[in-house]
């Protein structure tokens, strides 16, 4: 999987159609339909975005195979990370189950998409 998404596909299928006809040429059904089966695959445009140090933290609970609640209750009532990504946890909560269930999200400080590794 790459790290495109719906709109990446999206505006490479219109740059396309623009190039080809600036050409005098066309795009058709089977490029049409290539374009459609990457926007498919394509990470969803409003990926969850979380800091780094919540990311790891997510991480690391899904390889433990924790399951959502647990992480956030860890992360809260038991310190399993620090005060300042407790509270992110507890005040974005939407952004955290959203990134863990999606198993991909946007990294806060760089912008960077993370996706969670396969598990063996």
């Amino acid at each position: 999987m790459s790290n495109e998404t719906k709109r990446d596909v999206f505006v490479d299928a219109v740059d396309a159609l623009a190039d080809a006809q600036a050409s005098g040429g066309n795009v058709g059904h089977q490029d049409a339909n290539l374009f459609m089966a990457e926007y498919e695959k394509a990470l969803p445009d409003d990926l969850p975005v979380i800091p780094k140090a919540v990311g790891e933290y997510l991480n690391r609970q899904k390889h433990r195979k924790d399951t959502l609640h647990m992480a956030i209750v860890e992360a809260i009532e038991y310190l399993a990370v620090d005060e300042e990504e407790g509270d992110w946890i507890l005040f974005h909560s939407d952004a955290f189950a959203l990134a863990w269930l999606l198993g991909v999200w946007r990294v806060e400080e760089t912008g960077e998409i993370v996706k969670l590794e396969a598990e063996d």
